[in-house]
């Protein structure tokens, strides 16, 4: 059952226009990676879905089981962000607040949805912090985002987005600037929790080894425009369009010889 649709997506800021006519579909339960070069509308189209841009011109439809959020009233949206709809950011170090404790700002998102005690809250904290990695989750979640390594904040903002079992989550680069280990924990709890919960994800990275081994679709950008979309066996052995077949010729892989030019170094 399609959970999320989007249909003729259009942004524009100002001349640029940054989403060209994007459509896509996702299943509930599955993952979609949205991929594609730098500045290609990846990042852009997850903030209109979520209806978090500011200053731009947008067009064209979302649908989020069955509500159109392009055409709803802006505190309807704000009730679905957060509960039912949550982002994973790229950068958890820029969208943690360095002022108060991970805890706090956990608690704070989850009680914006739920009315509940703060002690129902923060056992509910803890528990989540527990449940995405981080030892000692009950003094830890008193602990500020600058006392926690990029892989322990990233934790910390699936946590976060977790806390209220959202039916999607969007992951907006969610392994950049982490070390090879660490993304593979990433990505493997983001596997347990999505078979755990049912939720969907839509997954925007540049990095199509990602995506090989998590997503079930792909759909790849250029220039705002979707070129190519498949599931993410055929289109990785078959790809069909010559920007595809670039991108994947650009992933280093261990199996090919190394060049001459290379060797001489």
């Amino acid at each position: 059952m399609t959970l999320l649709d989007v249909k003729d997506l259009r942004v524009s800021f100002g001349e640029t226009r940054a989403v060209d006519g994007l459509s896509f579909s996702l299943e509930r339960g599955r993952v979609l990676g949205l991929v594609g070069e730098s500045g290609c509308g990846k990042s852009v189209t997850s903030l209109a879905v979520m209806g978090l841009l500011n200053g731009a011109t947008t067009s064209g439809e979302i649908w989020f089981d069955g509500q159109e959020l392009l055409g709803s009233d802006r505190r309807a949206v704000r009730r679905l962000r957060g509960d039912r709809l949550a982002m994973i950011f790229q950068d958890p170090l820029s969208s943690l607040n360095p002022y108060y404790p991970v805890g706090f700002q956990i608690a704070e998102a989850y009680r914006a949805h739920r009315r509940t005690s703060r002690k129902q809250a923060r056992a509910t904290v803890v528990r989540m912090l527990d449940r995405v990695g981080i030892p000692e989750a009950e003094r830890r979640a008193r602990d500020y985002p600058h006392q926690f390594s990029g892989g322990m904040r990233q934790r910390v903002m699936i946590a976060m987005a977790l806390c209220l079992e959202p039916e999607l989550i969007i992951a907006d680069e969610p392994t950049t600037a982490l070390d090879v280990t660490v993304q593979a924990q990433i990505l493997a709890l983001l596997d347990t929790l999505r078979a755990e919960y049912g939720t969907a994800v839509l997954l925007i990275t540049h990095d199509l080894g990602v995506v090989a081994g998590t997503a079930d679709e792909v759909v790849v950008m250029y220039g705002g425009r979707a070129v190519e979309r498949g599931e993410v066996h055929a289109l990785f052995e078959d790809p069909r369009e010559p920007y595809t077949r670039r991108l994947l010729a650009a992933v280093p892989r261990i199996d090919r010889p190394v060049p001459d030019r290379l060797e001489t170094l």
